[in-house]
């Protein structure tokens, strides 16, 4: 891979300085039974409940406790969003505004020649904005290439961060961003656990406005920052909603560069977003409830807000994504997944995926040989939508018996005619929903189109594991069994 290359320069002027808490409805129950009297050892009258009384009071006692150990609380967060046709001339100001004297902005080889990069940069100039360019990102990054970003940016000493790119590029401006304001911290300190410490981030970020140029990720919207770590070849990442941008400017016209797998790839990314959203755990059944509002986690379940955004993203990828995917000269489709790639991020950053996100990851993680149409990479590389949508008919025909009407809906959203379907067909009809509109869209036929077999079942379950972060937003709890039997059945999807 080519190295990173970092130009420095001034602009042409000196910069101007410039929960809702849910309550636990009491139950009341009635108990109609009489006290009873016994005789007691020394012959006086006692009066005891019967002993089923004690035991209605503990089976309460219990019910109680266990309430108390759930969330039943939500939080919503978002960062900001500017979305419009060349609102990218824009962040010179925005930048100016804050007082930001050196901006790092952060991209990819590929994107720094390109015109989403030369416009953000020409508006830091015209604002009169001093800035260095970093275009070391790497395009699925790890562990090695956050910790790379990390150091040029504590060495740089920079005030604010502009993010120009898909998801690797804004997750890795976010770890960058982190760790340079935390310099004595380690590494794993705030990974999520169990591969990391997961420690709560609790010192201040600079100033990060996130450009998104592919319409998947919705990184812009999310505190999350996703990696491959390399020596468990898994994926995991960082959770805060300290990592959020403060602001997410979300121009149209970057997507239109964008080569046709690239865009599906992205757009399989928000579907299953949504899906993942809208099916999850819902937010009153998530334990343990958090100590301390520091802990609350960023995927808390679906809630009645994040489905709002899940249930609009997923029409708007039903009726724009093949158009965007076939045709990149389709402006008003490329704009539309654009614009659900914000819904979902929206949705899923407050609510959460499962499973399809966290299969994916060893997926990724442990790559052979597949090079990817459509990405100007020198090493291996399934993209991170391709490797997660190839086991969502699994994934959703075992979910959906746990809330079958919503996976039912999404069928529908998605064009399935569900009419006279009963709920226990739900998983079946969406799995078979995916399954077309994947094949209209030419992914490739499962797993082992990918280069995988049988035999790497067992290192892919065991990738999945450590996954618990989003994959006990599953609604239906699994085994490592029950991951070996998702990943066989998405060896082949037609």
């Amino acid at each position: 891979m080519f190295g990173p290359s970092v130009e420095k320069k001034d602009g042409g002027g000196a910069g101007s300085s410039g929960s809702s808490a849910g309550a636990t409805r009491a139950r009341r129950v009635q108990v109609s039974c009489s006290l009873q009297h016994f005789p007691s050892s020394s012959g006086d009258v006692v009066r005891r409940a019967p002993d089923r009384l004690r035991l209605r009071g503990d089976v309460l006692k219990i019910t109680q406790e266990k309430q108390n150990s759930l969330m039943l609380s939500l939080q919503m967060a978002s960062c900001s969003i500017r979305f419009g046709e060349g609102v990218s001339r824009e962040i010179g100001m925005d930048l100016r505004n804050l007082g930001a004297r050196n901006v790092c902005v952060m991209t990819d080889g590929n994107l720094s020649r390109l015109p989403p990069v030369a416009a953000v940069l020409e508006s830091l100039a015209q604002s009169g904005v001093p800035y260095t360019t970093y275009d070391g990102v790497r395009v699925e990054p790890t562990d090695g290439s956050f910790k790379d970003a990390a150091a040029f940016a504590e060495a740089g000493a920079f005030d604010a961060f502009v993010a120009v790119g898909g998801g690797s590029v804004i997750d890795t401006c976010k770890a960058a961003n982190l760790y340079s304001c935390h310099p004595d911290a380690h590494f794993l300190d705030f990974v999520n656990a169990p591969i990391g410490k997961g420690k709560p981030v609790t010192g201040a970020l600079k100033p990060l406005i996130a450009v998104p140029t592919t319409a998947g990720t919705g990184s812009e919207t999310t505190g999350v920052a996703i990696f491959d770590y390399e020596p468990l070849k898994a994926k995991t990442g960082i959770a805060s909603r300290a990592l959020r941008p403060t602001l997410g400017v979300v121009d149209p016209r970057h997507t239109l560069s964008m080569p046709s797998r690239v865009a599906a790839n992205s757009g399989f990314d928000v579907l299953c977003h949504a899906l993942e959203s809208y099916t999850a755990l819902p937010y009153h059944r998530r334990a343990p409830c958090p100590p301390d509002p520091l802990s609350r986690p960023a995927y808390q379940g679906s809630n009645p807000i994040s489905d709002v955004w899940a249930r609009h993203a997923l029409r708007q990828v039903a009726k724009y994504m093949k158009r965007a995917v076939c045709d990149p000269e389709d402006a008003e489709a490329r704009s539309a997944m654009h614009l659900a790639s914000v819904f979902a991020g929206i949705g899923f950053g407050n609510a959460g995926v499962h499973l399809c996100h966290g299969m994916s990851y060893p997926i990724a993680g442990n790559v052979k040989t597949h090079k990817a149409d459509g990405y100007n990479v020198e090493h291996p590389l399934v993209p991170h939508g391709l490797s997660v949508v190839l086991t969502a008919p699994a994934v959703f025909s075992f979910t959906a018996p746990m809330c079958p009407e919503r996976h039912l809906e999404a069928a529908e959203i998605l064009g399935a005619d569900v009419s006279g379907v009963k709920m226990a067909d739900a998983g079946a009809v969406l799995a078979d929903t995916l399954r077309d509109f994947l094949f209209e869209l030419k992914v490739e036929d499962g797993l082992a189109a990918v280069g995988y077999c049988q035999d790497d079942v067992p290192a892919l379950v065991r990738g999945t594991v450590p996954q618990e972060r989003v994959t006990k937003l599953s609604p239906r709890s699994h085994t490592e069994d029950d991951l070996t039997r998702l990943f066989e059945a998405s060896m082949k999807l037609y």
